[in-house]
């Protein structure tokens, strides 16, 4: 595809986003702290079926991204392919993500279904940046959904620093992590007990 294709497909896509425009959604999104450089309040069922449209695309993807735009950015998380997203690539989105519903979006969408995401969710959990917290969280909890079971040195990890997440006084974080960690006691009886244990000590 060549760069005047790119163009011309993002050209489109920006024009749609017009017609589709809830202003009281974007207004909303406004009220509540939600700060994007231009958002037009589409819904994401709207932007599923839009990236069903365009199917998986790498290029496309990289030049919505750079938008900076609320909707151009959660349609790249939708149609960038896994298994065309490095790791390194995945770190330098991560620099630029900028609000909890962006961070959500790329670990539901697309880290998910990454090699990698295990060890990215754990190196990211340890991060003390509450946006890199918050994904790494959402993407083990997806990760646990499907049946994956952390290794023992991986059930520790979550357990300390989900326990210093509840503590802390982040809202966003802790409700996170409290997710996460019922997603992991939903795995096995055992690790529901640990779950709770963390759960019951956040609160003494």
């Amino acid at each position: 595809m060549s760069n005047q294709e790119i163009k011309d497909k993002l050209n489109k896509i920006k024009q749609s986003f017009r017609l589709m425009m809830n202003g009281p959604a974007s207004q909303s999104m406004r009220e509540k702290g939600v700060s994007y450089k231009l958002n037009w309040g589409v819904s994401f069922a709207d932007l599923k079926d839009m990236a069903q449209e365009y199917g998986k695309d790498r290029l496309l993807a990289v030049e919505l991204w750079k938008q900076n735009i609320r909707e151009c950015q959660i349609l790249a998380c939708l149609i960038m392919p896994a298994e065309e997203f490095p790791q390194e690539m995945a770190e330098i989105w991560m620099e630029q993500v900028q609000t909890p519903e962006i961070a959500n979006m790329l670990a539901f969408n697309l880290l998910q279904d990454t090699d990698y995401a295990p060890e990215l969710a754990f190196r990211w959990l340890a991060s003390d940046k509450p946006l890199y917290e918050l994904c790494a969280y959402t993407l083990l909890g997806r990760l646990f959904q499907r049946g994956m079971a952390p290794n023992e040195r991986g059930i520790n990890e979550l357990l300390d620093q989900a326990t210093v997440a509840m503590r802390g006084d982040n809202v966003m974080v802790k409700h996170a992590a409290c997710n996460c960690l019922n997603k992991f006691g939903e795995l096995d009886e055992e690790y529901r007990q640990l779950a709770l244990k963390v759960m019951e000590h956040a609160h003494e």
